[in-house]
């Protein structure tokens, strides 16, 4: 047998043990899907402006396109579909350096294309006899910004450019935002409680609702909220909210208390395995016992987030997590809004391990301490705050925003 020969074998086989993986994945954890989505073939070709990449699809696949950052790919994420094709080297171009695929999730594949240089890309669609053709199509950047562009036919979802905070995403024009805004606490949890007998799920949730409206001011934004009531909803749950509304960015809003009287000010939290610091630690230990609630029927075995964190899409989702984070706070900070020494800090937090949805946590202020608890009971401080915020959001993701009016 030839090493072509054995090659191609060996390709088929770990795409067919791929595919055998994703069935044994999606049986234990997931409903029958109502079709079969399966790639069977995948095409590659160049010319002089553009490199294309051609996907034959058994089905109507769910798909969206990324654009990665640090360093350049093109990525596209097909839904609920399982890939039997095998994926060859590029052939010469200008454009793309190298090609790879495989599962991100149990429920989702990916192919990414590594760029030379800045680049778009769209995805357009074509009825087959027995599904559909996706064919992506990547060019040269016509300016310094790089962006994954909408189709002409828009698959059900494309992602907006994941971008750093120097070079804000933007979001495609007809693309609407979607965002998940995650009042902490609820129900029979009731969070941190004041001396004077705030509670912090009621601060939790009205500020949620304040940027709820705040971000649905600004036009195209689709936001949902964990809760919307007095209502106790188990931290796994809350992310598991984040991943089925496939949303853009995920904020866990909170208001803790401390035993450092003196702490006031805001923070803002990513996750990580190890706390960055001692206050964090205590800060995620404390949001973490939520779950001392939760029935048992939300106490399964589930691998912990810090498996995931090994996965490809827990890298880019952690990565873009960090950069949000830390253009919220320089935001905030610009806004005046008063925050902690070291206000971007990072721990394990439950409620931010969707592996593929970019998440934050915010800490509002200290209920334990007086100045803050004025703040958070302040239904003008909470407008004004989430008005900074939805800004923070908006210009991150590429709108062009007027200056916030000043109150009074």
């Amino acid at each position: 047998m030839t090493g072509r020969c054995r090659n191609v074998v060996a390709e088929l086989a770990r795409t067919a043990l791929a595919a055998v993986v994703a069935l044994l994945l999606w049986g234990a954890q997931s409903p029958a899907l109502a079709e079969d989505r399966i790639i069977t073939a995948v095409t590659q070709a160049a010319d002089a402006d553009a490199f294309t990449v051609a996907f034959d699809v058994i089905g109507k696949p769910e798909a969206r396109v990324l654009h990665l950052r640090n360093p350049e790919r093109i990525a596209v994420d097909f839904q609920d579909t399982l890939s039997a094709a095998a994926l060859d080297a590029p052939p010469g171009n200008a454009l793309v350096s190298a090609s790879r695929h495989g599962l991100v999730a149990a429920d989702r594949y990916r192919f990414i294309f590594t760029l030379k240089g800045a680049a778009s890309a769209e995805l357009d669609r074509a009825a087959t006899e027995n599904g559909e053709t996706l064919s992506l199509t990547i060019r040269p950047a016509t300016s310094g910004k790089a962006a994954a562009a909408p189709s002409s036919r828009p698959a059900p979802r494309q992602d907006a450019a994941k971008a750093g905070p120097d070079v804000p995403a933007a979001v495609p024009q007809g693309r609407v935002l979607k965002v998940v805004l995650d009042a902490g606490h609820g129900g029979v949890d009731k969070g941190a409680v004041s001396k004077s007998g705030t509670l912090e799920k009621e601060i939790n949730l009205a500020m949620a609702l304040a940027l709820r409206d705040a971000l649905q001011a600004r036009g195209d934004v689709e936001v949902t909220l964990t809760r919307d009531d007095d209502t106790f909803i188990p931290l796994e749950e809350r992310a598991a909210i984040g991943r089925r509304e496939r949303a853009d960015l995920f904020i866990s809003i909170h208001a803790d208390s401390i035993r450092y009287a003196d702490l006031r000010g805001a923070t803002v939290y990513t996750l990580s395995e190890t706390a960055s610091d001692e206050l964090s630690r205590e800060i995620a230990a404390s949001e973490n016992a939520a779950d001392r609630f939760a029935g048992e029927e939300w106490q399964r075995d589930e691998p912990t987030v810090f498996d995931i964190l090994l996965d490809l899409t827990r890298r880019e989702t952690v990565s873009f997590s960090e950069h949000f984070a830390s253009s919220l706070v320089g935001d905030l900070r610009r806004e005046d809004i008063r925050l902690i020494n070291r206000p971007k800090r990072s721990a394990g937090f439950k409620v931010l391990t969707a592996p593929d949805v970019p998440s934050v946590l915010v800490e509002l202020g200290f209920l334990s301490n007086r100045e803050d608890e004025k703040l958070l009971t302040d239904a003008a401080w909470r407008k004004d705050t989430a008005a900074a915020i939805a800004r923070a959001v908006m210009e991150f993701f590429g709108e062009k925003v007027a200056e916030p009016r000043k109150p009074g």
